[in-house]
């Protein structure tokens, strides 16, 4: 967004093009860590909810790059670019589709990135437009010749070595030998002084606390980062000293996630969230168009896709089951409908507002964004009411 203004784009559209350009991403960022937690919660399957978003939120990606051009540079934009914008959406929703049913949930934004900036690359009409073209000299107020030269391909190798290490490992990962021998690995202990038991007086998943050491997101991401500072030649002073400097800089982040996910866990054993369940369950079949709603106005209140799925993904799952709705279904549906609501949270709007210069204009930026994401809210809960009835089912897994 910053990007944009410094080159010479106004401070609304420029909100506007980045919130609009994260729509397509957020249910998978940060390694999947929304579905991720979505499946903690819900205690469903992983590869099952995954999958599930990843047949809703391509459909958005398909349009986003469109969007974004006609937000930028309305309708001359659109003539003369449209067809790498729509090969970047067509490329990215391929690839997210792909990498989120058939590799892994950690790995489907940054194949998607890399598939839409790859179809840019592929795309003539994407290396000049109609008008005069811009010299990097120009772009950055250097006078400099040097920045108008191609970088040397060994450079460009090691720009991108540590996206290529971090699909390597995470493909290798989902090598059925491979991650079931990974899986192995994984401890669980029966969490001391919980013992919390369903209707039926059967134990839940709760009381158990499963780490699974290995095959975790998290710990193939620090492989990744370790071979990427090999590759790069970093010293492992240096690595470590950044790696802590990233978690200081994160470390309230990590406890606003980890104190939500804990709410979560404990409306889930209290009985609560299954008591929201069956209440909302009361809507019955309309429950498939207010499912993402909820997803919506979880995340517009949060600012998190995953801080939503955890607070809401368990009783979306009850009242699926209530109303005999597919809980898989509702439980993406909530995430997918989330990210919507990303371009409108509190947080968002105010550190939008503070680095592009417009401290104090919150409320003017919010009725800018604020219809575009309820039209695009609308047409997520379109998606879910088709894919609930025979209309769209066939796209389900």
């Amino acid at each position: 967004m910053i990007v944009l203004v410094l080159l010479g784009g106004v401070r609304v559209k420029a909100h506007l093009a980045g919130g609009t350009g994260l729509l397509a991403a957020v249910a998978f960022g940060a390694m999947g860590t929304p579905v991720v937690a979505l499946a903690q919660v819900t205690e469903l399957p992983l590869d099952t909810v995954a999958s599930v978003v990843g047949r809703q939120t391509p459909l958005l990606a398909l349009v986003v790059p469109l969007v974004l051009v006609g937000l930028v540079d309305g309708r001359r934009g659109l003539r003369e670019t449209w067809v790498p914008a729509l090969a970047c959406g067509v490329a990215f929703a391929v690839a997210q589709f792909a990498a989120s049913n058939y590799v892994s949930a950690q790995l489907a934004d940054i194949g998607a990135a890399l598939a839409g900036a790859g179809a840019l690359v592929a795309v003539p009409q994407a290396r000049r437009p109609a008008a005069e073209p811009v010299r990097a000299a120009v772009l950055t107020g250097a006078r400099s010749e040097e920045l108008d030269e191609a970088d040397p391909r060994g450079e460009v190798v090691r720009a991108y070595a540590p996206y290529a290490l971090i699909v390597a490992i995470f493909s290798i990962a989902q090598i059925p030998a491979i991650k079931d021998w990974l899986a192995e690995a994984t401890q669980t202990y029966d969490w001391p002084f919980l013992n919390v038991v369903d209707t039926d007086r059967e134990p839940v998943g709760g009381n158990i606390f499963s780490w699974p050491i290995v095959s975790t997101g998290g710990t193939l991401v620090l492989l990744a980062g370790v071979c990427t500072a090999v590759v790069l030649g970093v010293h492992a002073r240096v690595a470590v000293r950044e790696w802590a400097a990233t978690v200081y800089e994160l470390r309230f982040a990590i406890l606003t996630v980890t104190s939500v996910l804990a709410l979560a866990y404990v409306m889930n054993l209290s009985g609560q969230a299954a008591t929201i369940g069956h209440f909302v369950a009361a809507a019955g079949a309309g429950l498939a168009f207010l499912s993402p709603v909820l997803g919506w106005f979880g995340v517009a209140v949060s600012g998190s896709d995953t801080s939503a799925n955890a607070l809401f993904g368990a009783f979306q799952v009850t009242a699926a089951r209530e109303s005999g709705l597919s809980p898989e279904l509702l439980a993406a549906a909530n995430s997918s409908g989330g990210v919507l609501g990303k371009m409108i949270s509190p947080q968002n709007l105010t550190i939008a507002c503070a680095a592009v210069g417009l401290a104090g204009r919150e409320g003017d930026l919010l009725r800018k964004v604020l219809p575009w994401s309820i039209g695009l809210l609308l047409v997520m809960c379109l998606i879910v009411v088709g894919q609930s009835s025979p209309v769209l089912d066939w796209m389900l897994p």
